[in-house]
């Protein structure tokens, strides 16, 4: 699979879950779109949006609610896509969503493999491929990056780092949508920094791409480590997104941390 289909198919995915086309996601465009809901989504996005940005680095598209599509518009044309992203021009944003009980809550960004670069790189400990059957008793607080317990059906794959009969680390593959598989990946903290994850997470990239999917990584720009992990793996930033939910949502998961 090479760098031009690996591409395609993630534009085709965002646009899917955007309700827009490939084409909109380039060539600098600026767009507005309604949200609906699509049975190709990725599976774990709750459709419609009330308002999600994304930019693959070259225009804009925002996926709004009726209600927000004319100050959707007006923000997206104002600031250049990458500040929109950013402040001091996201604080124009918030205030636009408050009204609407909404505010900017999810922002990431997202990588995609470079077949150039990717290779499975070696890793310190043994490490065995894993199946849905191994997954059983790993829904654990320590694997919650690399498997959802909400999601089980999902995930695919996995690759582990033992330390004898230990489990060290763990990357799982979500089947997030029918083309593209999203990496997850834990280490524990006694064994961080010896270049495990790089190494798990080049491996279940390679045995993603072996299966005809694209696997896809995801960060917030804070994670630093993961970001270098990404990028050490063979992987390039692709594409970013912001998402709003309610405010109460939002102030629920503040009480929560």
């Amino acid at each position: 699979m090479n760098k031009q289909t690996i591409w395609q198919t993630a534009l085709r995915q965002s646009a899917t879950d955007l309700g827009c086309t490939p084409e909109d996601l380039t060539g600098g465009k600026r767009t507005v779109v309604l949200s609906r809901a699509d049975d190709g989504a990725r599976r774990y996005l709750s459709l419609p949006f009330f308002c999600n940005l994304v930019s693959y680095g070259d225009g804009i598209v925002a996926s709004v609610a009726p209600e927000f599509e004319e100050a959707a518009r007006r923000y997206i044309n104002t600031y250049p896509a990458e500040h929109c992203f950013e402040t001091p021009n996201m604080n124009v944003l918030a205030e636009l969503l408050r009204p609407h009980g909404h505010g900017v809550c999810f922002m990431a960004e997202y990588f995609l493999p470079d077949p150039d670069r990717l290779q499975a790189l070696p890793c310190p400990y043994p490490t065995r491929l894993l199946t849905p059957d191994d997954f059983a008793s790993l829904y654990l607080p320590e694997w919650s990056n690399a498997l959802c317990e909400k999601r089980k059906h999902l995930d695919m794959l996995g690759v582990g780092a033992y330390d004898g009969d230990r489990l060290i680390a763990l990357a799982g593959a979500s089947a997030d949508c029918d083309t593209m598989w999203q990496i997850g990946i834990d280490v524990l903290p006694a064994y961080r920094r010896q270049g495990i994850a790089s190494a798990l997470t080049s491996r279940l990239a390679v045995e993603i791409l072996a299966r005809g999917k694209v696997p896809f990584y995801c960060a917030a720009w804070s994670n630093i480590p993961s970001v270098r992990n990404a990028i050490h793996s063979g992987f390039l930033p692709a594409w970013t997104e912001l998402t709003a939910k309610p405010l109460a949502m939002i102030d629920e998961m503040n009480a929560a941390t």
